[in-house]
């Protein structure tokens, strides 16, 4: 007789309680314990005779490529996988509702069906639309042949039809659609999308699938579900960007293949998620030059330098405490930039709303692009235009000194090639006999030193 029994779970961390309460204790999420019925084993079972198949192997003996990948067309998409698809891996893939998640794994069962068979489960959509869509980004002749569609959320057909069709590849869509029937939870639970997610990832182990889940997230912007999940996959990717532009950055945050520095740079458009092979290029696309508030920065993506416009405003406030927006940036470092040019550089902020936003919805975290966040609001101030072939690169320390930032030649290399002339950096940095040809680069050892020298050479321009 199978023992059962009710226990209530925390849909945020996964915690299991005896009896319902409010506030979970472990994440203090409210109102986040689901009731649900757990089977456990058979009365007067154990563990003995249990069969043993496995057995060790010593590391030298072990044979196969590890390292094996398949090409993906999509570049973009293989830079932030390390390079290509591993079989047998497990990507989990998240981000806002209409970001382009599906979108973007539909391209890539389109083109990885070309080498193989390749089946795309979907718990929320029908056939027709999944072949309407697919019709919008690749046109009636150049569908695959290998491409098979599936609508379904019962787990175990999904897995009957996985074993049938032996597919190289597999897209579900999404992870908490699915409900296993070994399990009397609601779909979307966190007991269900454990237990899913695990059949799915030993079934891929075994038979060698590479297998694309699509996950929700919450209200924090975290993957829904129990942290678990993220751990039972190989690769945990995150589709980000503002709902508002066009841009999608495609970011890793866990990988056992390769590398989490990388990013990939997407643009939506009407034929579907399109490569942009050059970010810098487009961040800038729509920049006004000499224009007060306004400053160019050299950010790095994984071992991408972008250029991205920085912009600041300042106007007086008509109430007693001044309003800071920062958009694209991380708040606290906005105040911290506001302390310093109003304790070390001697601008008078304390009256003045100061708005900072970076443009094309790219979210700044490096402190790389401090100098370029104090210029543009000093240029607000002042009511000044920064030379349009400009950049500015460096921390900013409390002290109103300038810090070096890693990989500072990549930077200014990029900066070369889109024709910006001049930077200005940390006079702590060494190597300048890295610096590309064609760009006048000057050190600063402080925050007052860049902006008289960022300033009067915009009077040497002639401006």
């Amino acid at each position: 007789m199978v023992k059962t029994k009710t226990v209530y779970v925390c849909q945020e961390c996964g915690r299991k309680a005896p009896k319902p309460m409010g506030r979970c204790p472990q994440c203090d999420s409210w109102n986040s314990m689901v009731e649900e019925v757990e089977r456990g084993g058979r009365e007067g079972g154990g563990r003995r005779g249990v069969r043993v198949d496995s057995q060790p192997q010593r590391l030298r003996d072990i044979t196969g490529d590890a390292e094996a990948r398949w090409p993906l067309p999509i570049e973009e998409f293989a830079r932030v996988l390390g390079g290509g698809v591993v079989p047998g891996s497990v990507v989990l893939v998240g981000g806002d509702p209409g970001i382009g998640k599906s979108t973007l794994l539909l391209q890539t069962a389109l083109v990885m069906a070309d080498g193989g068979r390749v089946l795309y489960v979907s718990g929320e959509e029908s056939e027709p639309q999944m072949k309407a869509r697919a019709l919008r980004l690749m046109g009636e002749a150049a569908l695959p042949d290998e491409l098979y569609l599936l609508t379904e959320t019962s787990l175990e057909a999904i897995e009957q039809h996985l074993q049938s069709l032996s597919p190289r590849l597999a897209v579900i869509d999404s992870i908490q659609t699915l409900h296993s029937a070994d399990l009397e939870s609601a779909a979307g639970s966190v007991s269900q999308v454990r237990e899913c997610a695990s059949r799915l990832q030993t079934l891929a182990k075994a038979a060698d699938v590479a297998l694309f889940l699509v996950g929700h997230v919450t209200k924090e912007g975290t993957i829904a579900g129990p942290r678990v999940l993220e751990h039972i996959v190989d690769t945990v990717l995150y589709l980000e960007g503002d709902r508002f532009h066009a841009y999608r950055l495609l970011r890793s945050v866990k990988n056992r293949f390769g590398p989490t520095t990388e990013v990939g740079v997407f643009e939506m458009g009407s034929s579907g998620m399109e490569q942009v092979p050059n970010p810098s290029e487009a961040f800038l696309a729509e920049r006004v030059v000499k224009s007060p508030g306004s400053a160019v920065a050299v950010t790095m993506e994984g071992t991408r330098p972008l250029l991205v416009e920085v912009q600041g405003l300042t106007s007086s406030t008509s109430f007693g405490n001044p309003r800071r927006t920062a958009n694209g940036l991380d708040y606290n470092r906005l105040l911290l930039i506001i302390a310093v040019l109003t304790r070390r550089v001697g601008l008078s902020l304390s009256d003045q709303d100061v708005f900072a936003n970076v443009v094309g919805g790219l979210q700044v975290s490096e402190p790389a692009a401090d100098l370029a966040l104090a210029a543009a609001l000093a240029s607000s101030v002042r009511d000044r235009p920064l030379p349009a072939d400009m950049v500015l690169v460096g921390e900013v320390g409390l002290s109103g000194e300038l810090r070096s930032v890693p990989q500072l030649p990549a930077r200014l290399t990029e900066a070369a090639k889109l024709g910006f002339r001049q930077a200005i950096v940390a006079a702590s940095v060494r190597g300048h006999d890295a610096w590309p040809a064609g760009l006048k680069v000057t050190p600063a050892r402080s925050v007052t030193a860049a902006l008289e020298a960022a300033f009067k050479a915009d009077l040497s321009t002639g401006s």
